[in-house]
């Protein structure tokens, strides 16, 4: 039967390898509006079926950005943005590991 340090060790392990296919994420956040263009022909104009707009909205340099995404890329963009969230919640769970196990350690040295 595994140790709950065992079991520690082996989800940081896992963890930290998945980490490399985050190589390619995205800060920020994927943004899908819906808007009419203004064509006065247009299928939008009767305000109900609107034009999706992709954007992502950055933090640079401490402003608020925010970038138009062509549709075609828009599903790509939006799962990039994706594994930043997922590359956060992996750093915290492996922070939450180590000061675990920091503590531990620390706890058998004083014993």
């Amino acid at each position: 039967m595994k140790s709950p340090r065992d079991s520690d060790l082996e989800l940081r392990g896992k963890l930290i390898r998945s980490l490399g296919s985050l190589r390619e994420m995205l800060p920020g956040s994927f943004v899908e509006r819906k808007r009419a263009c203004g064509r006065p022909n247009c299928h939008c104009a009767d305000g109900e079926n609107l034009h999706s707009q992709f954007q992502i909205s950055v933090l640079i340099e401490g402003q608020p950005k925010v970038f138009n995404v062509p549709a075609k890329w828009a599903e790509r963009v939006r799962e990039k943005t994706e594994m930043r969230r997922r590359f956060d919640a992996a750093a915290a769970t492996i922070c939450s590991l180590n000061l675990k196990r920091f503590l531990k350690n620390k706890e058998d040295r004083q014993a």
